[in-house]
């Protein structure tokens, strides 16, 4: 088995809290388990308006391409597309990424058409049983664990309601207990409350980080998340969150499609601010290219390129590869979501570091900070 990057990031986190550069990719690729049929994103033909959903073979195809690509970190998948890619197929064996599961799906994510359920209090469900993750049956064996995956989005939404959250922490205290005893590791998402009234809106990101801070205080190391997954709250309260306990890494998640400035921006600014994570989801899978946008957001994290110059950069690739944009570069480069504003782009800094032939075949998991920044400079002068 490779050595995964996710662990060798984490440790690197973990140990040098200031300096390191590490910074986690993830491809959430679980839509199925919210979205139903349209979780795979449109295709459209050459005539306009003759668009249908892509089939679950085609996203499954998207998420191969991407493990082949090799540029993320973790993939997140529903337990039934991990059983194909990672039981069936066996694709990361020989691969640095580390395969996910969607571990819950509480019921403000139950957003297929027609549905109104995500507008009334999350309620806890799980679908997922985290044998069939980890072995594809129920009651594993201790050898059978370890061939499946191993790690898991566990996600909360608090309606500041005592009944319905004590029913939400109930649920995350079972799960835990459930995982530690079948060595399952996993991180946590803690999402808005999904009712409005629940929280006056510029007390939410205050609102969550406090839910963290009081969920976790009384879960020992054994059972903690391995890092966080929240909406990005702004540099504020980012910056309160992370310097109240720094060994509790942070991720944003990506939300809405937006433009692709908004998706350059908030990974830029997020890590600014003290996120060491991104998990991007809808905006990666409507990309128009989906592994030459996860290429940039990498580009943009190592420091090589900043926002608005990757914005124009991926323009450029998606002209050489014969692909319509979804805007024109002018429209794309406008900041359109409310969180833009909080953070502001900060110029690249230039470092002299060694070059490395960008025809060399690369594996990033055993690369410096260093070196992925100079492999991708060079990738990028070529560009």
């Amino acid at each position: 088995m490779i050595e995964k990057s996710l662990d060798t990031k984490l440790a690197s986190i973990h140990e040098n809290l200031t300096g390191s550069r590490e910074f986690i990719i993830a491809d959430a690729k679980d839509a199925d388990m919210a979205f139903g049929m349209a979780a795979p994103g449109n295709i459209c033909g050459s005539n306009e308006g003759e668009c249908r959903f892509k089939s679950l073979e085609e996203y499954r195809e998207q998420i191969r391409q991407i493990i082949r690509q090799g540029v993320v970190d973790i993939v997140l998948m529903s337990a039934s597309t991990s059983e194909k890619l990672c039981l069936e197929e066996r694709l990361f064996e020989n691969s640095h990424i580390t395969p996910a599961i969607r571990a819950n799906d509480a019921t403000d994510v139950f957003a297929f058409r027609g549905s109104t359920i995500p507008q009334e209090h999350a309620s806890p469900f799980r679908t997922a049983q985290l044998d069939h993750a980890q072995c594809g049956h129920l009651d594993c064996s201790p050898e059978e664990r370890g061939r499946g995956a191993n790690l898991g989005l566990y996600s909360v939404t608090f309606n500041n309601d005592r009944t319905l959250d004590l029913e939400t922490l109930n649920a995350y205290n079972d799960f835990r207990a459930e995982a530690e005893r079948k060595g399952f590791r996993h991180f946590l998402e803690v999402f808005h409350p999904n009712i409005q009234e629940s929280v006056s809106a510029e007390t939410v990101p205050y609102f969550i980080n406090d839910v963290i801070a009081r969920t976790l205080a009384g879960v020992a190391s054994a059972a903690r998340p391995v890092f966080l997954k929240i909406p990005y709250p702004g540099p504020k309260a980012l910056e309160e969150l992370v310097a109240y306990d720094p060994h509790l890494i942070v991720g944003i998640l990506g939300g809405s499609s937006g433009t692709t400035r908004d998706a350059f921006q908030m990974i830029h600014d997020a890590q600014k601010h003290g996120a060491r994570v991104a998990l991007y989801g809808r905006k990666i899978n409507h990309a128009e290219n989906q592994l030459a946008f996860i290429e940039f957001l990498r580009h943009i994290v190592d420091g090589v390129i900043s926002p608005a110059e990757a914005v124009q950069a991926y323009h450029s690739v998606l002209e050489k590869l014969s692909i319509q944009p979804h805007r024109p570069l002018e429209e794309d480069l406008q900041l359109t979501e409310s969180v833009m504003s909080y953070g502001g782009e900060q110029p690249s800094q230039e470092k002299q570091v060694a070059s490395i032939p960008p025809s060399v075949k690369v594996d990033f998991s055993k690369m410096s900070s260093e070196d992925r920044l100079a492999y991708h400079r060079e990738r990028m002068k070529n560009l």
